[in-house]
């Protein structure tokens, strides 16, 4: 499965943005997707993720409440909604694919840039 990640950009704190991530490929609504991210000089950390059916979800605690995780399947998409953004929101964002749901990615996509300013 191959991952186009869209939807980043420079926002106040506050605000908020929808990432977007399309999984191409014959079997893409079979993956697991998440969102991890990195900010500079640290390491990347997991967002959150969605299930392959949509019904199940799961979010690191520090954007439980603030950010919420849908998919389309019938486009392959997955779009992470993020509300009231903070500073330390800002990271570049990657969507990956886990074929077995069970928290292993196997396929990345390049990253989207979100800029929170204070």
């Amino acid at each position: 499965v191959q991952l186009q990640a869209s939807g980043g950009g420079l926002v106040q704190a506050g605000g908020s943005l929808r990432l977007s991530c399309v999984a191409s490929g014959r079997t893409a609504n079979r993956y697991a997707l998440g969102w991890f991210r990195q900010a500079p000089g640290a390491e990347r950390e997991f967002v959150a993720s969605i299930s392959s059916s949509g019904f199940s979800t799961l979010y690191e605690d520090s954007v439980k409440g603030r950010f919420t995780i849908s998919r389309d399947n019938g486009v392959n998409t997955v779009f992470p909604q993020m509300n009231s953004l903070k500073p330390e929101d800002t990271a570049v964002y990657f969507c990956a694919a886990d074929p077995r749901g069970g928290s292993e990615y196997t396929s990345w996509g390049q990253g989207t840039l979100v800029t929170v300013s204070s």
